[in-house]
């Protein structure tokens, strides 16, 4: 199941939810949902009873409700209740609380973004570009950025036209081309910038992105010129895509005198943005 975490917004509370691209649809946290609608100081209590008295009515929303691993406060991937917004609009009912309504309207517009992006995928590249400029980060990166989405989606289109799957086969994939350009694999690159789940693509100069981009694309090309039969045949596509990009690594870091893959990080160049600033404006002052 291809899954997307992400943390929404209501009134300034956290709710997580996670989209599975597959059944097209959003999984949302009960607990975070039942703690807004109540303001319980125990949801995970309340949703223990209201759970018990919906299956001794024979509610069959409740018998529905599964769990998904989400992030919790100690920062640690938990199991978590969920339920799609169907579900949660059947369990809202249950819940008497004067910000159910507020509560649906908002539930049924993420929904309805959702589905507009997936008709419409500039949409999504439009948010994303206000995300990015809210965060601090340049015009030229975020140009860079959104070229990079592009690319990665037209890679990913391709490996599931050659009927590879998400997750662990494309985080391979990944790994393998990863490796190949930039002699480090995704887990030795990150370890090098100083991550942990931040995204590492969000934490590359304009250089590293414009390479990665390169072992991307050249490996959807290769990709659809060869037409692998399977995952081994894929691997080995994946590795000649980041080899092209390899050689124009060195040959750029032979030119130069300097690394292309560094521990330069976004909060390092953020920061570094955000000291300048503060010393144009203090002598403007």
């Amino acid at each position: 199941m291809a899954k997307k975490n992400e943390i929404k917004l209501f009134e300034d509370q956290q709710v997580r939810t996670i989209w599975n691209n597959d059944k097209e649809k959003w999984y949302i946290s009960i607990v975070d949902v039942i703690a807004i609608l109540t303001e319980s100081v125990d949801p995970q209590a309340y949703w223990r009873k209201l759970k018990q008295r919906l299956k001794a009515e024979g509610n069959q929303t409740v018998t529905n409700c599964h769990g998904l691993k989400m992030l919790a406060k100690d920062g640690k991937m938990r199991m978590t209740d969920v339920a799609d917004t169907e579900q949660l609009f059947r369990l809202i009912q249950s819940i008497p609380s004067p910000k159910a309504e507020p509560f649906k309207l908002w539930l049924a517009q993420i929904a309805s973004e959702r589905l507009d992006e997936m008709q419409d995928p500039e949409l999504t590249i439009d948010r994303a570009l206000k995300e990015y400029l809210e965060l601090g980060y340049s015009e030229n990166w975020i140009n860079q950025r959104l070229k990079s989405i592009e690319v990665r989606k037209e890679l990913t289109d391709e490996w599931k036209k050659r009927g590879l799957k998400e997750g662990v086969q494309f985080a391979t994939l990944t790994n393998i081309l990863t490796k190949a350009w930039a002699d480090k694999t995704t887990k030795e690159y990150k370890v090098l910038k100083g991550l942990k789940k931040e995204n590492l693509r969000d934490n590359m100069t304009n250089t590293e992105l414009i390479l990665n981009m390169l072992a991307e694309a050249s490996t959807k090309d290769i990709s659809q010129a060869v037409k692998p039969k399977n995952f081994a045949e894929s691997k080995s596509v994946a590795q000649q895509g980041g080899n092209v990009a390899n050689v124009a690594r060195k040959e750029l870091e032979a030119k130069t005198g300097n690394k292309v893959v560094s521990p330069i990080n976004a909060k390092t160049v953020l920061g570094e943005i955000s000291t300048t600033k503060k010393k144009i404006s203090e002598k403007k002052l």
